[in-house]
């Protein structure tokens, strides 16, 4: 029978003395038992409102300054999860001394779930550069920004250190300046163990400050066997996805330390280096003729050249007066100079090729291969298969217009060339 409500008490009181306490056990473990189970109905509904809570709160927040990749990020990383769990175990220690435990198990009870309560905040805080790092590559792969991977690796061994700290000192009930202060006596051991982080650190930073490397660029490294794209960049790493579709991965000091060919300010130019030789056979090289001359006159590349090459050589052979008739003393066209002449009128008419940009073609050193003819320019168009159709299509007319102007290319000879000749000569026998 419910107890009878005294007259002087709250309705509150009254509502508690008429439907709670009769329902109340009278054993202690029973009372301990209730009270555990309508504690942990408390915690769970709280941790749930509070996590639930700063997900509309923040969110709406973020959406109404315009930072939906923020509040996406967050919300993905798990943020307002861990709060809650915070949160919960936070009202756990505040009322673990309402389940009628003892002193000493009380005090040891709360000190173990604020210790937990501090490490869900640790990881909120952890998650939050996670996705801080989430929203910084979404805007590096937008061409906005810079990577700043190896700035928050960094953050988050700081977090987790203050975290490990605030831990023990809680469980301890000790001052946390006092842990801080027994970490000098162990630094010599700290900047080794941690020698390759701060190697790391150093060169991040000072390749970011340097703007040296970023994710995209493409890279050659041969020391490391690296030659593709940077698709990652850590704190204490560097992943370069190589043209085979492997990745390798290269220690980030050693990027600062040591050298590597950058190709991003190439893309940047809007230019690519063709340089390239053509080997002519040193035999095909000779003087024109006045026939030949006419007959190339012909080529729209070459006539505007020709014309301004003989008034010229037509000035200079006649300054020679008497001495002009031995053939040697008068200045002729080559056919090696005239292709040389229509190369550089080819490239100069070619749509794809930077205008602006050096561009020559020239004759090198002879050697036992041949005479080396080497062009050099810029391609207008800079990624690989459109560069190497540009460079193709460039060398395939060079090769071809050879024949017509009597010259030809140097190649070792083969077996074939030797049976052809073999059987020649057992013919001609």
């Amino acid at each position: 029978m419910p107890p009878t409500p005294n007259a002087l008490s709250t309705p509150l009181e009254v509502w508690v003395d008429t439907w709670i306490l009769p329902w109340v056990p009278q054993e202690p473990w029973a009372q301990a038992l209730v009270g555990m189970l309508v504690l942990a109905g408390v915690v769970w509904l709280a941790g749930l409102l509070a996590s639930r809570g700063l997900a509309l709160v923040l969110g709406r927040a973020l959406q109404a300054l315009g930072r939906d990749d923020w509040s996406q990020a967050v919300a993905r990383r798990g943020v307002y999860r861990h709060l809650g769990h915070a949160v919960s175990l936070l009202l756990i220690a505040a009322n673990i001394r309402l389940l009628f435990v003892g002193e000493a198990l009380g005090d040891s009870l709360e000190r173990l779930i604020q210790a937990l309560a501090l490490v869900y905040v640790f990881l909120a805080f952890n998650r939050l550069l996670r996705a801080w790092q989430d929203v910084n590559m979404l805007g590096v792969q937008q061409g906005r920004g810079r990577p700043i991977k190896g700035y928050l690796e960094v953050a988050q061994l700081a977090v987790w250190a203050l975290c490990v700290v605030l831990v023990v000192s809680v469980l301890l009930d000790q001052s946390p300046l006092l842990m801080l202060s027994g970490l000098g006596a162990l630094s010599a051991v700290l900047l080794l163990v941690f020698k390759d982080t701060l190697l790391s650190l150093v060169a991040s930073t000072q390749m970011n400050t340097n703007d040296m490397l970023r994710i995209g660029d493409w890279i050659e490294m041969p020391q490391a066997g690296a030659d593709g794209f940077v698709i990652d960049m850590a704190l204490h790493t560097v992943k370069v996805q190589n043209w085979d579709k492997t990745v390798t991965t290269i220690p980030t000091y050693k990027l600062f330390s040591e050298s590597y060919r950058n190709w991003r300010h190439m893309f940047e130019s809007g230019g690519r280096r063709i340089k390239r030789t053509l080997r002519i056979d040193a035999e095909s090289v000779r003087f024109l003729d006045d026939d030949e001359i006419q007959a190339l006159s012909r080529y729209r590349l070459l006539s505007d050249y020709l014309a301004a090459k003989q008034s010229a050589l037509q000035a200079s052979n006649q300054a020679l007066q008497e001495t002009a008739a031995v053939p040697a003393n008068r200045r002729r066209l080559t056919n090696l100079g005239t292709f040389r002449a229509y190369a550089l009128a080819y490239l100069k008419q070619n749509p794809n090729i930077r205008q602006d940009m050096l561009m020559i073609v020239r004759a090198l050193e002879p050697d036992s291969q041949g005479i080396p003819v080497e062009v050099y320019c810029f391609s207008r168009l800079t990624a690989w298969v459109d560069y190497e159709q540009v460079q193709g299509d460039l060398f395939d007319h060079l090769l071809a217009i050879l024949p017509e102007l009597s010259l030809r290319v140097y190649q070792a000879p083969s077996g074939h060339v030797f049976a052809r000749l073999a059987g020649g000569g057992a013919g001609h026998d």
